[in-house]
């Protein structure tokens, strides 16, 4: 019988267990998987968002979803609220738009983006709104399944928010079920050797370690890639400024207030704060960039955010620095970083979670079970780089079309800050909505229909007066239209209040 191979992932957190735990439930046959924990360093997180890949990623882990909601305060999130990002709030006067997780209705009859885009700006309704129903429901905060459905499934598109921390346990009991042996122990030392690649690893409590490959989530300390294999940091800071986050956690002011069914992007004059709704609390954050705000004046933010009610005392947040950027490789010879270690741009649209699945994800499908171990890097390398690039381009999007008129703002919208691609991608967009073919597949973790609710919530224009002609049926649009109005009615009316359904499922245990 063939000898395993020896996999060490170095680093807990979201990232080590969950590549751990993906590992062993696709490897099992041939790969023997180590966990090496440090007891010393903690987890970044006081709440955290999702895309809806993590549905199928847990359910292949063979999770439970309603253990997994109630073990780590989970609730469920349809997509997310961008508060005053088109405009400088003035006299009162805010604005928003929604970012749902449904595409928008599809029918052979009509495209009915096309046909929204023609309906006058005056009277036709935001495009979410327009286009699918889980705008209505998420905004009268509603669940997006009832009780007796399916694990992992509904009548609409969902994600989670949970607990970072909790969910590291949940994933670590899991791994260790699959097989998966955890060492708790301080790395101290990375040993090389003669072709550059990890001979061995060195603990305080366990000595050596040796591996066939070793995985780095060793979160922002990058211990192997970046500091044993001195790998180059790619930083996108010319294109995404953001660098810093104040986060925090605070209760909600009574048991049963009410939860919101999507995470909210508040922004301000130099960056946007996040609210996501946990079972018990809300993890709120004030992202901004230090070249534009002072730590002092994000903190007035945030706390003015929260509310004056609740004093200096009150709450403690914590200062977390980060580097827009990416490893220019993250696959070297027998090391792959996955997580922090590889790269990450910020916390919007929740893709540093969408990263480590894409990670994991190639990695258990390219590791091949005899050879050399790193015959995949150069596939895996052009591929993530190509998935951070690309999101990169999604995230400025979000910033790049604002009239907002703060300088933070207006240097978002320089050309000299937007890649050539965008910029190209922008200049067809006004002639012509959003379409599959702008995106290959395999390198996106966005699809199409994600930018035309981002485009066209921040009030793009895309002129298709010159071609109104091909679009007549404009009845028959309108009677989808109402459907799917009436449809959202209905669900709004049918689904169970977002608290109801999290109270039932934790009271089911």
């Amino acid at each position: 019988m063939a000898r395993k191979r020896r996999i060490l992932v170095v680093g807990g957190g979201t990232a080590g267990w969950l590549t751990a735990a993906y590992l062993a439930r696709s490897g099992a046959d041939h790969l023997q998987i180590t966990l090496l924990e440090s007891p010393e360093i903690g987890i970044i997180g006081v709440g955290e968002g999702t895309f809806p890949t993590i549905r199928r990623t847990l359910q292949y882990l063979g999770i439970d979803e309603a253990n997994f909601i109630r073990e780590t305060s989970a609730t469920f999130k349809q997509g997310i609220r961008f508060n005053d990002w088109t405009e400088t709030p003035a006299d009162g006067r805010h604005s928003h738009y929604f970012h749902p997780f449904e595409a928008p209705f599809y029918t052979e009859e009509a495209s009915l983006v096309s046909y929204w885009l023609l309906q006058d700006e005056a009277t036709r309704p935001p495009f979410a709104e327009a286009v699918t129903i889980q705008n209505r429901v998420a905004e009268a905060r509603r669940a997006p399944k009832r009780p007796h459905e399916g694990e992992f499934s509904g009548p609409l598109n969902y994600a989670y928010h949970f607990d970072a921390t909790r969910l590291a346990q949940v994933l670590s009991d899991r791994a260790r079920v699959l097989g998966v042996e955890h060492k708790v122990g301080m790395l101290t030392d990375v040993v090389l050797d003669e072709r550059g690649a990890i001979d061995h690893v060195v603990t305080r409590e366990h000595g050596d370690l040796t591996a066939d490959l070793y995985i780095d989530c060793t979160g922002f300390r990058a211990e192997l890639i970046g500091k044993a294999l001195d790998v180059p940091f790619k930083s996108v800071r010319d294109q995404l400024f953001t660098n810093r986050a104040l986060a925090c956690k605070i209760p909600y002011d009574r048991a049963d207030a009410p939860l919101e069914s999507y995470t909210i992007a508040a922004a301000h004059e130099a960056g946007w704060t996040w609210d996501i709704g946990l079972k018990g609390a809300r993890g709120i954050g004030c992202v901004y960039s230090s070249d534009h705000l002072s730590d002092d004046r994000a903190e007035e933010i945030l706390r003015g955010y929260i509310g004056r009610g609740i004093g200096k005392a009150d709450i403690s947040p914590r200062l977390i620095p980060f580097e827009a950027g990416y490893r220019e490789r993250q696959w070297v010879k027998n090391c792959v970083a996955v997580g922090l270690s590889a790269g990450f741009l910020e916390p919007l649209e929740s893709t540093g979670v969408v990263m480590i699945e894409a990670a994991i994800g190639m990695i258990a499908e390219l590791l091949p079970a005899g050879g050399p171990v790193d015959a995949p890097a150069r596939r895996f390398n052009q591929l993530m780089i190509a998935r951070y690039d690309n999101i990169v381009d999604f995230l400025k999007l979000h910033y790049c079309l604002s009239n907002r008129t703060e300088p933070f703002w207006r240097d978002n919208a320089d050309p000299a800050s937007i890649s050539d691609r965008l910029q190209d991608l922008l200049d067809q967009w006004r002639y012509r909505p959003p379409s599959r073919f702008d995106f290959i597949l395999d390198l996106e973790s966005f699809a199409f229909f994600n930018y035309q609710y981002i485009l066209y919530g921040m009030g793009f224009k895309t002129d298709l007066a010159p071609v109104r002609e091909d679009f007549p049926n404009v009845r028959g649009a309108d009677r989808i239209f109402a459907k799917i109005r009436g449809f959202g009615e209905s669900a709004t009316r049918d689904l169970p209040s977002h608290r109801a359904l999290i109270e039932e499922i934790n009271a089911a245990a």
